[in-house]
């Protein structure tokens, strides 16, 4: 996902996360989880994402259900 600068900047900006809280959070289910919503509410960067990962995005999207409960 933080390949691409843009797509980077626009999850950073949303989430208000910095580069090294992100780094910090990433054992955190709560972190994990607001990435998988990124990807999921825009399409494109999810498909990107499961190929990038060689899943699924129906693995991606069950992942995040996983991580939110």
């Amino acid at each position: 996902m933080l390949e691409d600068d843009e797509r980077a900047d626009r999850y950073l900006e949303l989430t208000g996360l910095d580069p090294d809280s992100l780094r910090k959070g990433l054992g955190d289910p709560t972190v994990l989880a607001s990435a998988l919503d990124f990807l999921a509410n825009y399409e494109p960067d999810l498909l990107r994402a499961a190929e990038a990962l060689a899943v699924t995005p129906v693995e991606l999207i069950a992942a995040r259900k996983e991580l939110t409960g």
